[in-house]
């Protein structure tokens, strides 16, 4: 069994389980195929052609994310880097090449600095340490910057938001210098609770506000960005340029429709179940979350265990007992020996009481 690649024995511990914790179940292709065509009965155009380089049912996506959000207007893209790049690239055009973004935001750490590489460019680091900015220290930075790029949550911090108080303040130090704010929302749409603002609220002083489609929606894949329509217009030029314009994205487009309809009002519910598994887990000895308590339906477990370990004890409990706790860990830490993994609380975890996680971390812990 340990001569199986770490992935694909993942892949068949996770599907046998009988209970899953963090994330759900994953899919074959043909699972996937077969959940794709269910939704032929569903309320989506169908009826009408395949799409063409973003007509059709792309842009009733477009338009209903745009409502949701507040916006105008939205534009599909096939990835969230090309989003992300073509919204900065986009503000550059008008404002100034330099955007002021956080050092473990998703451009810098997993992009692989696309925005400096291909865009032409240049970040200025908004705070140091996983945190959210303040206004107080980009007031202090000793460098100008013509953008301000705001990822919320902030992923690598553990999923972190920002109080409403302080969304507001950077807000209003962005309106007083008349820099445009972009909001990196991959995640955006689990924030609401924390905030206590409706969505369009969140998003209200924003110019621009990308969002994925399969990070939180369950869609294949995919992202939008929403801005106003002179906004919009521009940014589908850069789509264009950086290759983004597909001639057909219905299946990816369908999957992220029936996330709005399936995921995002279950949302809430991810979120306040994720303070219990949070709180339960926290009881583990050694165990760490952050943040505590969550701000979001995912936070960061910590334990003082080597990843390899962690790893090779969630694959046992797996198919030994039919239960899988996480997915992957790793050690990203300057603590050698203490490991991370990222806890996703979804429809599987609902079912789970702060009673059933404690006896689970007792059973996996047994294996270590």
């Amino acid at each position: 069994m340990n001569d199986i690649p770490v992935q694909d024995r993942r892949f068949t511990a996770r599907r046998q389980a009988e209970r899953l914790l963090s994330g759900g179940r994953p899919q074959t292709v043909r699972e996937s195929l077969a959940e794709l065509a269910a939704l032929a009965d569903g309320p989506y155009p169908l009826d009408e052609p395949t799409d063409r380089y973003g007509d059709g049912i792309v842009r009733t996506l477009e338009r209903r994310t745009a409502d949701l959000l507040g916006k105008p207007d939205a534009a599909w893209f096939p990835t969230g880097t090309m989003a992300q790049q073509a919204a900065l690239k986009t503000w550059a055009d008008t404002h100034g090449p330099v955007v002021a973004m956080h050092p473990l935001a998703h451009p810098e750490v997993h992009e692989r600095r696309a925005h400096q590489v291909l865009s032409g460019l240049r970040s200025v680091p908004q705070a140091t340490g996983p945190q959210q900015p303040t206004a107080a220290q980009l007031a202090a930075l000793d460098e100008p910057f013509d953008v301000l790029m705001l990822e919320l949550p902030l992923r690598d911090a553990g999923f972190l938001l920002p109080s409403w108080e302080e969304l507001s303040a950077l807000y209003d130090f962005a309106a007083d210098r008349g820099l445009p704010v972009h909001l990196d929302g991959a995640r955006l749409w689990e924030s609401a609770p924390h905030l206590g603002r409706s969505l369009p609220e969140i998003c209200a002083r924003a110019g621009s506000v990308y969002v994925s489609c399969y990070k939180s929606l369950g869609g294949h894949s995919g992202a939008l960005v929403a801005g106003e329509e002179e906004f919009v217009r521009r940014i589908k030029v850069w789509r264009h340029r950086y290759g983004g314009r597909l001639w057909q994205q219905w299946p990816a487009v369908l999957s992220a429709l029936a996330g709005l309809d399936r995921e995002l009002p279950r949302l809430p519910d991810y979120v306040a179940h994720a303070k219990v598994v949070a709180a339960a887990l926290a009881g583990t000895p050694g165990a760490r979350i952050n943040p505590e308590p969550p701000h979001t339906h995912q936070f960061q477990l910590w334990l003082p265990y080597p990843a390899e370990q962690l790893i090779e004890a969630g694959h046992r409990q797996a198919e030994e007992q039919g239960v899988s706790l996480f997915g992957g860990w790793w050690e990203p830490g300057p603590q050698p020996g203490a490991a991370m993994t990222e806890v996703t609380v979804a429809a599987d975890a609902l079912e789970w009481s702060a009673e059933d996680v404690t006896e689970a971390m007792t059973a996996f812990l047994a294996l270590l």
